[in-house]
């Protein structure tokens, strides 16, 4: 990375916090004083914090200090039980993003500056003090002239500037720590660096913010018992959003719930199937659903704030996913050590049988208890040091559902002490279980992979002659004879035309049951539903006949 003189003040101000609060003999393994021509020994000064007050508390302390871009920094390594002990992520976790706000002049200029208007031609009334203020923007309230309430995200004042400084030099810092750490070569600093900023400019463009709350209610467009906020886009930015206020009491406002009639039961099934739908079924949840982004409006509808964190589960993660809970609530831990492996969260290299023991010893200290009264926050403590322990490495899509269901099982438990979270998941992992089995869901990938079998046999015969050709030229410093090659070709040839064979047949099966639901079948059918049932079963026979095939023309060879 260039380091200019914008970036050499700033990593100069960073490098002086952190020899501060002793980790000045860290910095100077990583060479920070040649690249910043600063002396050794003030690297290496021992400062008179250092011994009153442990390496996690100070680690704490020092990304306080070093400005928002570095809190998120810890905020986000305390949900990272893979990276750090426990005592970090206990330390991490106290990390807080509250700031005084912006002064109203500096924040008035940037809302004209992007609605290329003075406030008063938009906004029949504009509140100057904030509701509510972060390290990156704050809030406010306003009515349109149409008479529509509404709230106003509006970015800082040079925030930008500060946190894409701040990233250079933190991608800087990651690739100075993989380069020379054994810590950062094993955890792939870079990759963690870049996902952070990559995340973190994401929460710099609100019309992001405005696009994700689109597609949370449009996935929601259907449910009655969800409101979610409309995006006011002809006065919204990147730096500034504009969205309809709702207006309504905490979802852990017991007291408020009860003094309005509301049923506390019937709300914490309506917010489980919430948390569940979005998980299971759209692959599409808001990640950071604490009780203050969860109001309940009259008619006991659920309405939804805040979407600048939102997380993502492809098809093979839910299933992967509905799996490993499966496997949970049946204390199979091998079984579970198993699909960790199949998910990528534990290597195949893993001590399987004692990650497998120590899982078991977690299981049981919940056995016989209702699955409502496992607290899921105390699980997760028991399983930060197994995970630090065995290097688990969790995705950071995982780490935001396991925090949401957390929440859910939080707030749904505040609402009704009764709260049975698995009875409420069961139907959506039956739908999802049943997905599996499904042409929809397996079909787009058995053509995948049949298709990549036919390219891979049918360049066989080509790619074998070049690496023949190789060979006799003496590239690879040998000779090799090769006898009976065209009988080696036709065979491959037979193989390539079986599977070839395969695919069609196969294609022919997923695009005929993709049909069938969509037709008539009341009898008597008519000739389309004859031609489609009957071309159906022509395939699977076909089908069943070019399996018999392999199967016998291998026997006949092994005899």
């Amino acid at each position: 990375m260039h380091i200019g003189p914008k970036h050499l003040r700033r990593y100069r101000q960073i490098t002086g916090i952190l020899v501060d609060y002793g980790f000045g003999a860290a910095l100077a393994q990583l060479g920070i004083s040649d690249r910043l021509n600063i002396p050794r020994r003030l690297l290496r000064r021992r400062p008179a914090i250092e011994g009153e007050l442990s390496l996690a508390k100070r680690l704490r302390l020092a990304l306080e200090e070093l400005g928002p871009t570095f809190i998120k920094v810890g905020q986000v390594l305390s949900t990272r039980a893979d990276l750090l002990p426990p005592e970090f992520i206990d330390e991490l976790r106290l990390l807080q993003d509250q700031v005084p706000p912006s002064d109203w002049e500096s924040i008035r200029k940037v809302i004209e500056n992007e609605l290329g208007a003075p406030i008063n031609e938009v906004f029949a009334y504009f509140d100057p003090k904030p509701f509510a203020a972060a390290s990156l923007g704050q809030v406010h309230y306003a009515i349109l002239h149409q008479g529509k309430e509404v709230v106003i995200k509006v970015l800082r004042p040079d925030i930008e500037r500060v946190v894409n400084i701040d990233l250079d030099i933190l991608q800087d810092f990651a690739q100075l720590v993989q380069d020379r750490t054994a810590f950062g070569e094993r955890y792939e600093a870079v990759d963690f660096a870049d996902e952070f900023a990559n995340n973190l400019r994401g929460e710099l463009d609100f019309k992001k913010e405005g696009r994700n709350a689109d597609r949370f209610r449009e996935n929601f467009s259907n449910d009655p018992r969800v409101k979610i906020p409309r995006i006011f886009w002809e006065n919204s930015t990147r730096r500034l959003l504009v969205m309809e206020r709702i207006s309504g009491i905490k979802i852990d406002d017991i007291p408020a719930l009860e003094a309005a009639g509301f049923d506390r039961k019937r709300l914490a099934n309506t917010s489980a199937r919430l948390v569940l739908k979005e998980i299971l079924e759209d692959g599409f949840f808001h990640a950071d659903p604490h009780p203050g982004n969860l109001l309940i409006l009259p008619g006991e509808i659920i309405g939804v704030i805040d979407f600048g964190t939102m997380g993502r589960l492809e098809t093979k993660d839910r299933i992967g996913l509905a799996r490993l809970l499966i496997l949970i609530v049946q204390r199979d831990s091998e079984g579970i050590v198993d699909q960790l492996i199949r998910m990528g969260i534990a290597k195949y290299r893993v001590d399987r049988m004692t990650l497998a023991r120590e899982l078991r010893r977690i299981l049981l200290r919940y056995y016989g208890l209702p699955i409502q009264d496992i607290p899921v926050a105390e699980v997760m403590n028991s399983l930060e040091p197994v995970i630090y322990k065995h290097k688990l490495r969790i995705q950071s899509d995982y780490l935001q559902l396991i925090k949401t269901i957390m929440v859910m099982q939080g707030v749904g438990l505040r609402l009704d002490p009764d709260f049975d979270m698995l009875t409420a998941t069961r139907p959506y992992l039956g739908r999802l279980m049943r997905q599996i089995v499904l042409p929809t869901s397996w079909g787009p990938s058995l053509l995948r992979m049949a298709t990549d079998w036919a390219d891979f046999v049918g360049n066989f015969p080509r790619q074998t002659s070049n690496v023949l050709n190789q060979l006799e030229r003496g590239e690879f410093g040998i000779d090799v004879e090769v006898r009976e090659l065209d009988e080696a070709v036709d065979r491959v040839d037979r193989v390539a035309n079986r599977i070839i064979y395969g695919v069609l047949v196969a294609a022919f099966i997923v695009a005929l049951a993709l049909l069938i639901p969509n037709i008539d079948l009341v009898w008597p059918w008519g000739i389309v539903t004859w031609v489609i049932l009957f071309a159906f079963f022509f395939m699977c026979m076909l089908g069943l006949w070019l399996i018999w095939s392999i199967f016998r023309s291998r026997r006949r060879r092994r005899k």
